[in-house]
């Protein structure tokens, strides 16, 4: 199982001090740009769950170009 934790700037040694010391975890950190398009692809994958609810409705390619 993969988790992401997002730690204030202040906490981040310490907090990956006490990770790394478990056996059973390995750590990993990322740039602030891959965090950015996780979260964005998280978010895409949320929508597209309510769309297929019928929650919400997505756009289609043609509006996403329109908007271009």
């Amino acid at each position: 199982m993969k988790v992401i934790i997002d730690i204030k700037e202040n906490k981040v040694d310490f907090v990956m001090e006490l990770l790394r010391s478990l056996s059973f975890v390995k750590t990993e950190s990322i740039s602030p740009s891959k965090a950015k398009f996780l979260k964005e692809l998280k978010a895409s994958k949320d929508e597209v769950k309510l769309a297929k609810q019928g929650k919400i409705k997505l756009q289609t390619a043609e509006e996403l170009l329109n908007e271009l």
